[in-house]
């Protein structure tokens, strides 16, 4: 009898085997599931985290960009700041220079003020004995257009001589005419212009014209300039032309220009010297309204402060510039720390044949 052979690989075996591989691998297939769906809630809760974080970096970054944005911006302020400051710190030591060099005024130079003053009165008193032996009728009755009331003694005025054919007035109109002394020159100088229209030293200047106007005749031919760091007539486009002195309403205008300007600026005597030459025919009679020796001359000022020999040199310059042959009649106002003004235009206008007063507070 034939023997069997063994197949140990035989059909049971490999379903066994199959089955069992298959056990396997859904073993692991239901494990997988299970890890991946836990994986999933841990990882959205993770995730939920991360987009939080992100936002807040995101909000972070932009709160740090506003953050910048302020710093550069207060900076930018801090320095605006810091350079008005400095402007202003130099404004007040120019203030401060220019205060001491005109409160450097010396006794000298007081005593020399108190000596000019008290020849000026001297002269005022000669002036009102000699006035007072002349008849009251000078010149015909009638030949004024114009009248002046005021309050103030005008008879020792009669020194000025009012005549000519072509009558220039000329009207200091800088900052120095809004007050006596340098430091109320200083506070008004900044005021809006309808207050330096105001101001008492300016008003007795323009009431000066007012009452110059007055004495000129009708058949003369006249002109109203002011000066300061320019030069020009009161009445525009009329430079270089004479106006007629026997139209009272040709009178009144500029009278009244004059009257609604408001002193500004440096004083540039040169300049007003300078207009005269524009003048044709020349002018036969010169008024000058005047508080002091100038502070500008031809070229731009360097400084903001100026000496006393600087300003007579400016002068010196300006009366180079003066055309010849007629009388400039001075009329000086007072003014503070400019003791050299009384005795140089005393001499400009005896030099010219004109004259020379300084009037007092209630005149005219």
């Amino acid at each position: 009898m034939r023997r069997r052979t063994t197949n140990v690989f035989s059909l049971s075996f490999l379903d066994a085997m199959t089955c069992g591989f298959g056990a396997v691998v859904l073993f692991f297939m239901v494990i997988n599931a299970a890890v991946g769906t836990r994986a999933d809630l841990v990882t959205g809760d993770l995730k939920a985290e991360v987009d939080r974080l992100e936002q807040e970096v995101l909000e972070g970054h932009q709160d740090l960009v506003e953050l910048r944005n302020s710093v550069r911006e207060v900076d930018q302020r801090e320095a605006e700041a810091s350079g008005l400051a400095r402007q202003i710190i130099e404004n007040i030591e120019d203030l401060q220079v220019e205060l001491a060099t005109y409160e450097n005024t010396t006794l000298a130079e007081e005593e020399h003020v108190n000596r000019l003053m008290a020849d000026l009165k001297s002269l005022e008193e000669s002036n009102r004995r000699l006035s007072a032996g002349l008849p009251e009728e000078v010149e015909p009755p009638g030949d004024r257009l114009r009248s002046f009331v005021g309050d103030g003694d005008r008879q020792y005025l009669t020194g000025l001589k009012v005549g000519g054919q072509r009558i220039l007035i000329l009207v200091d109109a800088s900052a120095s005419m809004l007050d006596e002394t340098i430091v109320n020159i200083i506070r008004r100088r900044n005021l809006p212009a309808a207050r330096r229209t105001r101001a008492e030293k300016w008003r007795q200047a323009v009431a000066t014209v007012d009452w110059v106007t007055t004495q000129i005749p009708q058949s003369s031919r006249f002109q109203i300039y002011t000066f300061n760091e320019e030069a020009g007539s009161v009445v525009p486009d009329s430079d270089g032309q004479w106006l007629d002195g026997g139209n009272k309403e040709v009178l009144d205008d500029a009278v009244g220009r004059l009257s609604r300007m408001a002193p500004e600026k440096g004083t540039n005597l040169y300049r007003a010297f300078s207009a005269i030459r524009g003048l044709q025919p020349a002018p036969d009679n010169v008024i000058l309204l005047v508080d002091g020796l100038p502070t500008q001359g031809r070229a731009s000022p360097r400084s903001r402060t100026i000496s006393a020999r600087e300003r007579m040199k400016l002068y010196n310059k300006a009366v180079d510039e003066l055309p010849r042959g007629f009388p400039v009649n001075v009329i000086l106002f007072p003014m503070e720390g400019d003791p050299q003004a009384p005795s140089v235009f005393w001499r400009l206008a005896m030099a010219t044949r004109g004259s020379f007063m300084s009037p007092s507070r209630d005149w005219p």
